[in-house]
């Protein structure tokens, strides 16, 4: 991972944008300027197909590590797999597809 390449990101990204890492599902984002927050990168993490696309139109957006350590308790919840499959008989089936040209990539 290059902190080069994370400055110039932040710089000259476009708001929103996406950048992937060298892990599947992890991606850098760049979140806008809101209020009195400045322009700044999160980690996004979202589930993608098998081209490497991002499924969701967004994922999981952690701003620092300590999002991470607030995160990590509820993931290890163990009735939230319970909930989950729950939720899998109940919702409707739904696919989509959605390709994307090549990206720059960060390697982790």
């Amino acid at each position: 991972m290059s902190e080069e390449t994370l400055t110039n990101f932040l710089k000259t990204g476009k708001d929103w944008a996406r950048l992937r890492t060298s892990v599947q599902g992890v991606f850098v984002l760049k979140l806008p300027a809101y209020r009195s927050s400045p322009t700044r990168l999160a980690v996004e993490l979202n589930p993608v197909d098998e081209s490497g696309n991002p499924k969701r139109r967004r994922g999981l957006i952690m701003r620092s590590s300590a999002d991470m350590e607030d995160f990590k308790p509820l993931f290890e919840f163990e009735k939230l797999s319970k909930l989950l499959e729950m939720l899998d008989s109940v919702n409707p089936k739904v696919e989509a597809a959605r390709r994307r040209k090549g990206e720059e990539v960060l390697e982790l």
